[in-house]
């Protein structure tokens, strides 16, 4: 039979996906004839930030390289712009005189980027933000000049803006609203966004207008000129105000449009022969310019031009999802609220948090996050699927992972998560897709994953969860990239062990030294380096290099932890769990003199005052007079013991003294993880030794140590490490140990995670096996915390440091 003729105009992501959903469903109906006005084969757009940055090139987006136009016996016409449709003779024209016959016609033409029709707004050096070609003219500039505004405090905007500063520009943001990302983010948002953007080093000008551009006698860009009268000189100008459905084409060939081509659910425009789908699309009135609803159109567009004619399109429930200079922002739904809806919100920022979730009807319609964003999607899942969130709400705004039995698989669990639940948003791809083609393809790495589905493809974000599906359905055989061998983030190429070995080889002293030194992408990297860094830099030079308090984790700056209505929580310190009636005394009066709403006594055998107003905290600690800090840094939380021989008539060794001797002999250490010990009085183990951090059981003869346990989400039991006599064995072998893993260990990896990678021969030998090593492995440790301070010993009655964290507070 004679094959149909399917011309498609536009090369664009929402084209292409229609073709690859189409050729699922019938790979033989069509001869296909592709346009594009690009000289490039199928690129991903989304990833044009990267390209602007450095982090990837051209080459590294291509999602639909020439081969597989060839494979697929897809004719590709590129660097040719179709310019009329003869709808009466079924075929379109290109501009160098091309003509191709249609049966069934497919307008994929995407958007228009917006210029403002100001004056001067064609001079040389005016740029859009669009396609590779405005990237490289971007590119181009930032060799060359020093000053870019941009015009556009969007999604774009903001972006170019990034991009341009890790080039090494000066940008200035120019915004007529008055904040930031103001489709995407409510007011506090977009307050904690512009805040963290302006300490890496862009400026804003919110609530300006642009009036004109101005240039200097040759037509080069020289600056911008406001309504106010006020100026801003310039060497390039980036206007990303927004885009416009491209309907030039289907205007000229009387295809009904309005604010894009008028379409209906099944992606026919009034022209029975063409459909339509993508950015240039209006659907209900509606244009989307995100990757998401295009791919829900190219789905449904693939089914009827197959003839299938089984699918509608109804609309979409969008979110955005941006990582910007290391910083996270999601949104999804109604998240601005109002009128008969209630909202929840959680606002942290001094650690960078805020969330917002929008409840209407017992159901979530939306959400706004920044900063922690892991959960987005678990509540776009929500949001699109309408269902009463009554069974959830005393949880939801602490994510998937903290449902637990109320009947919705948490964020770990890829087992209970249904076919249909959508994985990766960028590329609409479900986990039914992920795991047909991992069963049907024998697929066992991430990156063969992206290849057959294009899940992760994108952002990056879904990385993640498709892993834990590729474990779930292969198992062990799963080959997985261990974080050894993984960039940090994405601001460098270094692994974590790159990074120590170059501060420790070539003495960088300060994140600044490290950054500068291994040519960091962004100027002051992310959430994500910052810590590690200031982590690394620490631990290796101790006395020596300055400690960053800002590049902590945000309960490390606070010394509090913070609670889901905004109160703190306080652990008083009481060695090995022992206390006294003094002190008991102590922590009952300020538990009334401060009306704290819940205390309770910790699994660590430690006294919590929960619900603590912000304001009370200072007071709260110099009324106690003992230190709380411990609890919340990642460094050494609590040693848990039981009586031992002075009471237990099983006990075989003083396990209580012996657990307030470690405790005294660490106290202050930080590492790369939180650190929990214990210490049991005989082999009962009533101190939960075996799942410690460093486990120390009594026997008759001595002690044995454990190492490497976790208690966390996933228990680790903690394997038998040494056999010892003394307490000042105890104190070396552990203090050895802990010095070895601060020093080989990644940033945020457990030392169960640690063993793991090292293997527990590898330790036992520098520790066990080498008495000299082990001696100056504990005596560097001995060094390091002689810097190491406990800050809470000094900041109860220190009223500079009292201020600062009334500034940091503030």
């Amino acid at each position: 039979m004679k094959k149909l003729k399917l011309v498609v105009v536009g090369n664009g992501m929402a084209g292409v996906r229609t073709l690859e959903e189409l050729l699922k469903l019938d790979p033989n109906l069509y001869d296909i004839t592709v346009f594009g006005s690009e000289p490039y084969p199928n690129y991903n757009r989304i990833l044009l930030s990267p390209v602007l940055t450095g982090e990837q090139t051209i080459q590294d987006i291509i999602l639909n390289d020439l081969d597989w136009y060839a494979q697929n016996r897809i004719e590709l016409l590129l660097n040719r712009n179709v310019v009329k449709i003869n709808r009466a003779r079924k075929e379109v024209q290109a501009d160098d005189g091309t003509v191709a016959k249609y049966d069934r016609l497919l307008l994929a033409t995407g958007s228009n980027p917006v210029i403002l029709p100001v004056p001067g707004c064609d001079l040389n050096g005016v740029v859009t933000f669009r396609d590779i070609r405005d990237v490289n003219r971007m590119i181009d500039a930032a060799k060359v000049y020093r000053h870019a505004v941009v015009i556009g405090g969007g999604l774009l905007g903001l972006e170019a803006a990034n991009g341009l500063a890790a080039r090494g520009m000066k940008v200035s943001v120019v915004h007529l609203g008055s904040s930031l990302l103001d489709r995407q983010l409510d007011s506090a948002a977009a307050g904690l966004l512009q805040t963290s953007l302006e300490q890496r080093g862009l400026t804003f000008l919110m609530a300006h207008q642009t009036e004109s551009v101005m240039g200097d006698e040759a037509g080069k860009v020289k600056g911008i000129r406001f309504k106010d009268g006020s100026e801003l000189a310039a060497d390039l100008i980036v206007m990303a105000v927004g885009i416009r459905p491209n309907t030039e084409l289907a205007d000229q060939a009387g295809i009904h449009t309005d604010r894009g081509i008028i379409v209906n659910d099944t992606l026919q425009t009034y022209d029975p022969s063409i459909y339509a789908v993508g950015e240039c699309v209006s659907h209900r009135g509606m244009a989307y310019g995100l990757v998401a609803p295009l791919f829900e159109q190219a789905k449904v567009a693939a089914n009827h031009l197959a003839f299938f004619g089984i699918s509608r399109y109804p609309g979409s429930v969008t979110s955005t999802k941006l990582k910007v200079t290391g910083i996270d922002v999601f949104s999804a739904g109604d998240y601005t609220g109002g009128g008969d809806t209630e909202a929840i919100t959680l606002s942290d920022p001094i650690g960078g948090v805020y969330k917002k979730l929008v409840i209407k009807d017992d159901k979530l319609i939306g959400a706004c996050l920044y900063g922690d964003t892991v959960d987005g999607a678990w509540y776009f899942r929500l949001i699109r699927e309408a269902k009463s969130i009554n069974d959830l709400r005393d949880h939801l705004m602490f994510g998937e992972g903290s449902v637990g039995d109320t009947g919705h698989a948490g964020q770990n669990s890829v087992a209970g998560m249904s076919d249909d639940t959508e994985v990766c948003g960028c590329n609409g791809v479900c986990k039914g897709t992920i795991v047909k083609a991992i069963r049907e393809q024998g697929l066992f790495t991430v990156d063969e994953v992206k290849k057959h589905t294009k899940a992760a493809s994108s952002c990056g974000s879904c990385a993640g969860l498709v892993e834990q599906i590729l474990i779930n359905c292969v198992g062990g055989a799963a080959n997985i990239k261990p974080k050894s061998e993984k960039p940090i983030c994405g601001c460098c190429n270094f692994t974590h062990g790159e990074i120590r070995k170059a501060i420790r080889e070539h003495r960088l002293m300060s994140i600044a030294d490290a950054m500068r030194f291994l040519e960091w992408r962004s100027a002051d990297g992310c959430a994500t380096c910052r810590p590690a860094l200031n982590y690394y830099v620490t631990s290796t030079w101790p006395g020596q290099a300055r400690d960053d308090a800002q590049s902590r984790l945000a309960n490390e700056r606070t010394h509090a932890n913070i609670q889901k209505d905004g109160t703190y929580s306080v652990v008083p310190r009481m060695w090995g769990g022992v206390t006294t009636p003094a002190e008991l005394r102590r922590i009952a009066d300020v538990a009334d003199k401060y009306h704290v709403p819940r205390v309770k006594v910790t699994g660590g055998q430690r006294i919590d005052l929960l619900g603590i107003q912000k304001k009370d905290l200072p007071n709260v600690w110099k009324d106690l007079d003992m230190p709380s800090g411990h609890a919340y840094g990642k460094g050494l939380r609590t040693v848990k013991t039981c009586v031992g021989s002075e009471f237990c008539r099983f006990g075989t060794q003083d396990s209580t003294a012996m657990g307030i001797a470690l405790e005294k002999d660490l106290v202050g250490m930080s590492s790369p993880h939180k650190v929990k010990l214990a210490v049991s009085g005989c082999p009962r183990n009533c101190a939960e030794s075996g799942i410690k951090d460093i486990g120390v059981i009594a026997v008759d003869s001595g002690w044995e140590l454990y190492v490497g346990g976790n208690g966390g989400i996933k228990t680790e039991v903690a394997q038998f490490f040494v056999k010892v006599k003394t307490a000042e064995e105890v104190l070396e072998y552990s203090g050895a140990f802990l010095q070895l893993y601060r020093e080989e260990a990644f940033y945020l990896e457990r030392t169960c995670h640690y063993l793991g990678r090292v293997g527990l021969d590898h330790v036992k030998a520098r520790v066990v096996n080498d008495a000299s090593h082990r001696a100056e492995l504990y005596a560097r440790l001995k060094f390091a915390l002689s810097f190491e301070k406990d800050p809470w010993v000094e900041r109860i009655a220190n009223p500079a440091a009292r201020r600062e964290f009334e500034t940091l507070t503030a």
